[in-house]
């Protein structure tokens, strides 16, 4: 049974990321024509507007959030621009508190508290009627994404303590991540088109309130006593000024800042620079989530046949993330467009899926086996990128063009792998040294080992 729980907690932490991203990329359709009508700028924000309102049907809508903000700015798109960021910023502040806090009550308490967040956040789009309202309703996504996302990570790792099952569970969390922001905008555009703005928001709401009773179900708050016999985790500030952790933390900032800017500024560039179609648009970014389930599962098999090249993994693909980037601004055609955008996503599944078990084992080998503040230290990473992209890339590419953002973020992620080898011995060292194992090796010796003996017979 207790292997079943872990499989349904797996289940519940998986629905909560994709829902998490759902959340922040149903909008990309809808948005623009949502605060356009909120304006009175046209018409009525309906299932008789269309998506963008530029005539297009909702499903053939970009996406990514293609719209914040033009080189050419403008006052909407600087709304539309801080709105997307300020999740992501919220997000950044808010972490190194639920980190600390995850440490000292447990990883199912957070995680449930965060998707009541994120219901209240759904709820609140759905029934929004003015841009103060929609600011509202994104910031809260923020809370609630810096107790969900960290608290769902964390509990993953110590569910599943051993490799190579740590690296399947973190994997299918990364590939549902992926699944959410490539389904959310046809998921949102024809939703909005044919059913009403509030229908998508509805959808996920109701999604959201199952995943929480199901967790309720599953890990009941105070069900157990287990978490008070347990240690309190390394203070974040400590985890922050390691050095192997700092590594890792600079690494998943480095490869995700190539998306976070690519995002906002590539349907304009494209529109510009080869005359793409608004259909060429929305399905730019489609093809690219097959090579990053990819990436997820070439990495989680050879770090099953080959745990101590990790690093190699993750300094492979900032690489590959390096040479795709610096590739785009060469492509002519949407065609040759999605070869280094499937190159950038193939190479950011490698890193994330080598780089993420690497953390806690990290804190196994180096500090006490409790992740809330080191995972948060990987969500604030994260954080960083995607609240600078929606407000800083299309400033870069006004004053500075295109083709020298992609070429100034493919060269950090090629100069920033060789600083990988740093991790090199410690990735050797994790099959001797972790904690686990050696409570495994030595037998209990007291409270705290006998709970964690009882956690891995079961």
């Amino acid at each position: 049974e207790a292997r079943r729980q872990r499989r349904l907690l797996l289940v519940v932490v998986c629905v909560a990321l994709l829902l998490d991203n759902m959340l922040y990329m149903v909008i990309v359709p809808i948005i623009p024509d949502y605060i356009a009508a909120m304006r009175g700028g046209g018409g009525t924000a309906g299932p008789s507007a269309p998506a963008g309102g530029n005539g297009s049907g909702g499903g053939n809508r970009s996406l990514l959030p293609a719209r914040y903000p033009p080189a050419s700015g403008g006052n909407e798109d600087v709304q539309i621009g801080v709105l997307f960021a300020s999740k992501a910023m919220l997000q950044l502040l808010v972490n190194p508190l639920s980190g600390t806090l995850i440490d000292r009550v447990g990883y199912e308490a957070p995680l449930l508290a965060g998707l009541a967040v994120m219901f209240l956040s759904t709820a609140t789009f759905a029934f929004a009627e003015n841009y103060a309202t929609l600011f509202a309703a994104r910031s809260l996504q923020g809370l609630g994404s810096a107790f969900a996302d960290t608290a769902g990570i964390a509990l993953i790792a110590d569910r599943y303590a051993e490799e190579p099952a740590r690296s399947r569970a973190l994997g299918t969390a990364l590939a549902c991540i992926s699944f959410g922001s490539l389904a959310a905008p046809p998921f949102g555009g024809v939703l909005y088109e044919f059913a009403g703005k509030r229908v998508p928001f509805l959808v996920l709401a109701c999604v959201c309130l199952l995943d929480g009773l199901l967790l309720l179900v599953l890990a009941p708050p105070g069900g157990t006593g287990a978490r008070a016999n347990m240690p309190v985790g390394t203070p974040i500030y400590r985890l922050m000024i390691d050095p192997y952790i700092a590594v890792v933390a600079g690494a998943l900032a480095t490869c995700n800042i190539p998306l976070a800017f690519l995002e906002p500024t590539i349907a304009n560039w494209m529109k510009d620079s080869m005359g793409a179609s608004e259909w060429e648009v929305g399905l730019t970014w489609l093809p690219a989530f097959f090579p990053h389930v990819l990436g997820v599962y070439v990495t989680v098999r050879l770090a099953a046949a080959y745990p101590h090249l990790q690093w190699f993994y993750g300094a492979l693909g900032m690489a590959i993330i390096g040479a795709s980037s610096c590739l785009v601004p060469a492509c002519r055609n949407f065609g040759q467009v999605i070869i280094p955008l499937c190159g950038i996503c193939f190479g950011i599944a490698l890193v994330d899926t080598a780089l993420l078990p690497t953390l806690a084992f990290l804190v196994d080998v180096r500090h006490v086996s409790v992740y809330g503040s080191v995972y948060a230290i990987a969500d604030i990473s994260y954080s960083v990128a995607y609240a600078l992209g929606p407000i800083v890339a299309g400033q870069i590419v006004h004053t500075m063009g295109f083709a020298q953002l992609n070429l100034g973020m493919g060269l950090a992620n090629v100069l920033y792998a060789p600083v990988l080898l740093f991790l090199k011995n410690v990735c050797q060292m994790k099959p001797s040294h972790s904690e686990r194992n050696i409570l495994l090796e030595e037998g209990p010796k007291g409270l705290y080992d006998t709970i964690k003996m009882e956690e891995r017979k079961g």
